[in-house]
């Protein structure tokens, strides 16, 4: 096992209960925009949703955007203990 996937299971371990199960949601979110953008690149889909008030163009790179937000978050929860 490497450094640094033995570092990361290490600072999980140290998580709280509500910290982990989070994380292990954020992570899950994550393989969805993953996918969700993927199939859209491969559609050509830019289509225009509504998004709470606002009107969003929703294209590979809006599921991108989400991915950052949510491996910044997983990485914030791992560095708060």
């Amino acid at each position: 096992m490497g450094d640094e996937v033995r570092s990361y299971l290490v600072g999980r371990l140290a998580m709280s209960d509500p910290k982990r199960r989070a994380v292990k949601f954020l992570e899950k979110e994550i393989r969805t925009y993953k996918a969700l953008s993927l199939f859209f690149s491969k559609k050509g889909i830019k289509e225009h949703v509504r998004f709470g008030e606002k009107k969003v163009l929703i294209s590979p790179t809006f599921y991108e955007g989400r991915i950052k937000e949510a491996t910044k978050i997983i990485q914030d929860l791992g560095n708060t203990n």
